[in-house]
């Protein structure tokens, strides 16, 4: 039996752990070959462990060990030249480019006061530009090959506001615009473009939510902003790669400009 993206290439940011690399896989269970970027290095002020070469090396193994095709590269989403050639490259290598999943993300718990312009920067500069850097850059190789699906990473932030998140927010409401603007551009060409907006998902990133609890004791009434509406605290990785999976697929063939969620009802409290 035929997959549900079998034949087709897709590019996966932020691929080297997380929920990239859960994304990397679960398309090429469903027989996606895979192009995969990270920049596996760390970012100033991050509260948890950044990837590494080796989590990209590991991607590879895992993608490699359901008989896929994959290449794999590291490198900033923020630096234009860089990637392109990395995304050119990748599709020279693998015929072709079907499928994108706009996934690198960075965030930084801080009260507003506390952001710092190195934090407000960083943020918006990887999390937003660096969303538009990989629509704007994939694009071109999505119309040659006669349309297509692309996936961006928003969040529950980016549909409602949360506290000290300020620069994440900022960003991944952006990133919910942008979906919504590249998928009108974009239709004329067959491209589908939809947002997905996870609650928390049991990654690295979680590694930050120690810095929680004492920001929450002297501001009480925010706490209940980050409640999931289902009775659990976080997803799993796989949670979003099945979302990403049915819209990167021909079963979401007359899907676009869609905020999806998986968040456990967390943007309706």
């Amino acid at each position: 039996m035929a997959g549900r993206v079998e034949g087709k290439v897709a590019l996966v940011t932020g691929a080297a752990r997380g929920q990239g690399r859960s994304h990397a896989l679960r398309l090429a269970e469903e027989g996606a070959d895979i192009i995969a970027v990270d920049l596996c290095g760390p970012i100033p002020d991050l509260q948890y462990s950044h990837a590494t070469p080796e989590d990209l090396q590991e991607t590879v193994r895992q993608v490699e060990a359901l008989d896929r095709r994959i290449v794999a590269s590291e490198v900033d989403v923020r630096d234009r030249d860089a990637f392109k050639a990395a995304v050119d490259d990748g599709v020279a290598a693998l015929g072709k480019l079907d499928i994108v999943v706009g996934n690198a993300g960075i965030c930084i718990i801080a009260p507003w006061d506390e952001v710092t312009p190195q934090i407000w920067d960083t943020t918006i500069s990887t999390n937003l530009t660096g969303v538009f850097n990989t629509v704007q850059l994939t694009a071109p190789h999505l119309i040659a090959a006669g349309g297509g699906s692309i996936i961006l990473t928003s969040s529950a932030a980016g549909l409602k506001g949360l506290p000290f998140l300020t620069p994440y927010v900022a960003s991944k409401w952006g990133v919910t615009g942008l979906g919504k603007a590249f998928a009108a551009e974009l239709a004329e060409h067959n491209i589908r473009v939809n947002t997905l907006h996870p609650t928390g998902v049991e990654t690295p990133m979680g590694e930050m939510g120690d810095a929680y609890p004492p920001l929450l004791e002297k501001h009480p009434r925010l706490g209940g902003m980050l409640t999931n509406m289902l009775p659990i605290d976080v997803t799993q990785p796989r949670d979003q790669s099945n979302a990403v999976l049915f819209l990167a697929s021909d079963e979401a063939r007359y899907v676009t400009a869609l905020a999806m969620t998986v968040d456990a009802g967390n943007t309706e409290y």
